[in-house]
C-alpha cells in the first residue's frame, strides 16, 4: 500500500532546503567580495581555516 502524501510537510521542506542553498550562495559571494575588497586595499588575505572551503 503506497502512502499517503504529506504535501505540506513536502513543500516546506523544498522551500528551507532551497532556503539553505540560498544562504549558502549569498554568504560565499559576501566572503568573496571582502577578500576582493581587502586585496584591492592592499592587505594580505585573511587566513581561512580548512573547514570554510
Amino acid at each position: 500500500m503506497a502512502r499517503k502524501p504529506n504535501y505540506q510537510f513536502e513543500r516546506m521542506e523544498r522551500d528551507r532546503q532551497k532556503a539553505l542553498k540560498v544562504n549558502e550562495k549569498a554568504s560565499a559571494k559576501r566572503e568573496q567580495r571582502e577578500r576582493d575588497r581587502a586585496e584591492a586595499a592592499g592587505e594580505p588575505p585573511p587566513e581561512t581555516t580548512p573547514d570554510e572551503t
